[in-house]
């Protein structure tokens, strides 16, 4: 009975009405709330929804490869606009991170004086319009909850921003705006070829459609999704995004955010055109290969620790599109890993980044020494700072190293030239972090460029002052997130590998592929 119960509890929806209604609420509430109470009653409604999301953990089968926990209303059927929600192992992971990391978000948020009623409504709408987009079955209600998430992060952007925050606002702006276009214009696009307003999540074959039309309509997506992701050449709106932002900012960008890119390319691109998806796979792979090598080679060109975080996203979005084109088991089983530990590894380098600047002042590279200094340094910023890199930079141990081996493993056969390119990008990443490391955090304490004379130098020497465990605990906690995915894996590949061993099943995509070559 109590089963049966639970089963028939619409968890979805209240995943949807936790965030919604609470930031609906905070915008409405009468007076003038202190910025503490807004804060404290932000951080109790993300908790609610992070519970509510681990309560999927219960009702959730993961033997099922597809759909559960479905929520069907008819909304607008003229348009073919339904209410219809579902969760399956591609999509449990990205809610569960969503809920994780908007809720770090509000813990780590310090300067709040600023306007913090819509500070703090804005951050609920985006976490509502993230879970809706990853439950929607219907392509239109998943085209309103993608841009549903657009103006609210402008606002946080353009607001709480740095000193170019109007600049990096507005190209995150229209980079998104046209990405929503395409999008779209692929879906009314099927309505239009297919003569029909169903806009169910229904794979397209020939029979359906002609090959030339799902292959237009599938660049489309993968346009639209690029620039989400981002791939190389949509991808500078993000450096200059993630350099302004806030650092919740940031957490809820690189963690969250690029994750609607990875999953609509997988979800949309793969679930609805599998044939045509098979037809343009190598030259994904090719399109894969290029985003990693150049992100990585950008990412060391930096001396802004946050654009060489936010340049080493781009590189590892790549693998996600490199496991996509390959298309096996064990390659999208990769691709969930890649997706759930870019946002943990990336939400910490994040945070810790923050913690350097905050207590600093600067992010430059060239300035930054010694900070790893036991006592007049940031010994645990650092210590943890270095456990992040090495995550990042595919470490044994750790959930970086069982995403990026789970990609690699399963796309080595199928398209062996662009998987060893983003073996040696993955090699390019521990170079860039080790000279992010050893430049800010080895040395002689200081933040200011080296002297040749050493008097100056001995000026130099500061006291920082001490981080308080309070601004540690949500690093630590994506710390031991990061550890404990790594040394057991089954805690994440239990949910998903019956789904991604499905996707792999797909009309086409199980066709014996011919090693060699790049494509």
């Amino acid at each position: 009975m109590t089963s049966s119960l639970l089963m028939a509890f619409p968890w979805l929806s209240l995943l949807l009405a936790i965030p919604f209604l609470g930031s609906f609420a905070l915008l409405l509430w009468p007076g003038e709330p202190s910025p503490g109470r807004l804060r404290g009653i932000t951080i109790g409604l993300l908790a609610a929804q992070l519970l509510a999301s681990l309560a999927l953990l219960l009702v959730f089968d993961p033997a099922q490869a597809g759909m559960q926990l479905q929520e069907l209303h008819s909304w607008v059927p003229s348009i073919g606009l339904n209410y219809q929600l579902g969760v399956d192992g591609l999509s449990l992971p990205l809610v569960l991170i969503n809920a994780a990391l908007t809720l770090v978000a509000a813990v780590c948020t310090r300067d709040f004086s600023k306007r913090p009623r819509i500070y703090f409504a804005m951050l609920l709408l985006i976490s509502g319009a993230v879970n809706g987009a990853f439950l929607a079955e219907n392509l239109l209600l998943f085209f309103l909850f993608y841009e549903l998430e657009l103006i609210p992060l402008w606002l946080l952007i353009s607001i709480w921003g740095g000193s170019e925050r109007a600049y990096a606002a507005t190209k995150f702006l229209i980079f998104t705006a046209v990405s929503g276009m395409l999008i779209l214009g692929a879906f009314l696009g099927l309505a239009l070829f297919t003569g029909t307003v169903d806009f169910s999540l229904t794979p397209i074959t020939s029979e359906r459609l002609a090959m030339g039309s799902q292959i237009v309509l599938l660049s489309a997506l993968l346009v639209g999704f690029g620039i989400k992701l981002p791939l190389v050449p949509f991808h500078t709106w993000l450096p200059d995004a993630h350099t302004q932002a806030s650092t919740p900012v940031s957490v809820l960008l690189a963690g969250v955010l690029l994750k609607l890119g990875t999953y609509g390319i997988l979800r949309f691109g793969m679930g609805l055109f599998p044939e045509a998806w098979a037809k343009l796979a190598p030259g994904l792979a090719i399109w894969a290969a290029i985003t990693v090598v150049y992100g990585s080679l950008a990412a060391i060109a930096q001396r802004d620790m946050k654009r060489m975080v936010a340049y080493s996203s781009v590189g590892h979005m790549g693998y996600v599109l490199l496991a996509g084109a390959a298309a096996t088991p064990v390659a999208l089983l990769g691709a969930e890993f890649q997706m759930v530990s870019h946002g943990l590894i990336s939400a910490l380098l994040f945070l810790l980044v923050g913690t350097v600047y905050r207590k600093t002042g600067t992010r430059d590279l060239d300035v930054l020494r010694g900070l790893l200094n036991p006592e007049r340094g940031l010994p645990f910023t650092g210590t943890l700072m270095i456990l992040g890199v090495m995550a990042s930079a595919g470490m044994p141990g750790m959930v970086g190293f069982i995403a990026e081996f789970l990609v690699f493993r399963g796309s080595l056969l199928a398209y062996p030239i662009a998987t060893l390119i983003c073996m040696v990008g993955s090699g390019l990443t521990a170079v860039y972090f080790l000279l992010l490391v050893n430049r800010a955090f080895f040395g002689r304490l200081a933040i200011t460029p080296a002297s040749d004379n050493p008097v100056d130098d001995a000026r130099l020497d500061i006291q920082l002052a001490p981080v308080a465990p309070r601004e540690t605990l949500p690093a630590l906690a994506l710390a031991l997130g990061v550890l404990a995915l790594g040394l057991v894996p089954a805690l994440l590949g239990h949910w998903s590998e019956a789904t991604t061993t499905a996707m792999a099943l797909l009309p086409a995509l199980g066709a014996p592929i011919t090693p060699g070559g790049l494509g």
